[in-house]
């Protein structure tokens, strides 16, 4: 965080010997969060009190203030909840506050997730925030990257989807991670081999397992489970193929044996633009012989019946010997 010239000067005038560099530095370091007993280490504890008082800081917290008077943003947000619930020590960012503060794109949540481990003391949490504990944290289970102090990409992942509050939502969680390149299988999998109590311990890996296969959209998972409990035969994800202009494209869906091309349209689909590329890419695959089903994402979840006889019927006509 950088801190400007002016706060700089502020925290000149704050007392006579305060160590000012050292304030800065960890004020930097911590997005303008401290706890008052930090705060103590450079200055005195009537100096914060006078800053708070005068509103040029301000205590969002007990024991904790934020060096400025302006709004909170999502980072100091979780500072404010790491440092307010660790007591011997920062307690770290988990579950779906991890991931979001890795990057993850998509999920609207104000809610922030902690991590401690089982034994160690902690203090009151802020409202909005929510404490887990574990018996399962090490060193690996720990991020060496960003601040505040985090849990790893696939241990993040994992308890994301462990304390989703349904099925569904950890299945989003899961997949959303692949499909932006926070995780990979390996890892997921190493966190889960450490885990074998966690709660939906088997969903995850088969999820993790399909999304690292391709499908990693939930409507081309729940397509995936679709075709496996109807006993069809199992497709290729993604399969790569070139166009008329050379351009590399990805099909959702190919029984290759049967020449079926299955896709799964989210509602990004429904854009003009895209839907035409979508027309586009259909007309070719069908002047090349093979037959094309689309189908939208909404339909594979309400009226799965349909989707399941459709592709069937498809492979029947195209000479699979149903069972």
């Amino acid at each position: 965080m950088y801190v400007p010239e002016s706060a700089l000067f502020d925290l000149r005038a704050m007392s006579r010997g305060a160590d000012v560099v050292g304030l800065a530095l960890l004020l930097a370091r911590q997005a303008g969060v401290l706890t008052t007993g930090q705060a103590a280490r450079f200055v005195s504890r009537g100096a914060v009190r006078h800053r708070v008082r005068s509103g040029r800081w301000q205590q969002p917290h007990p024991g904790i203030v934020v060096a400025h008077s302006g709004p909170i943003n999502p980072d100091q947000r979780r500072w404010i909840a790491v440092l307010a619930v660790g007591i011997d020590r920062p307690a770290i960012l988990g579950g779906l506050t991890a991931l979001q503060a890795q990057g993850l794109r998509g999920v609207n949540s104000e809610a922030i997730f902690l991590l401690v481990p089982r034994h160690r003391r902690g203090g009151a949490p802020p409202a909005g925030v929510s404490v887990h504990r574990t018996a399962t944290l090490t060193d690996r289970d720990v991020s060496r990257f960003g601040r505040p102090p985090r849990t790893s990409p696939a241990r993040s992942l994992v308890d994301a989807a462990s304390w989703a509050p349904t099925d569904r939502a950890a299945t989003y969680f899961v997949a959303a991670g692949f499909q932006q390149g926070l995780v990979r299988l390996a890892g997921v999998m190493e966190v889960l081999d450490r885990m074998p109590n966690v709660r939906r311990r088997g969903l995850i890996a088969a999820v993790a397992r399909d999304a690292e296969g391709g499908a990693t959209a939930l409507g081309e998972l729940d397509f995936l489970a679709l075709v496996r409990r109807a006993g069809l035969p199992e497709p290729v994800m993604q399969q790569v193929r070139r166009d008329a202009a050379g351009r590399r494209r990805y099909l959702d869906f190919y029984f290759a044996q049967w020449r079926l091309h299955v896709e799964i349209d989210g509602a990004h689909h429904v854009d003009p633009r895209v839907a035409w590329d979508d027309m586009a890419r259909q007309n070719e695959v069908w002047r090349a012989g093979d037959r094309v089903l689309r189908f939208p994402a909404w339909l594979v979840r309400e009226n799965p019946a349909k989707v399941v006889a459709d592709v069937r019927a498809a492979l029947i006509a195209a000479g699979w010997p149903e069972r």
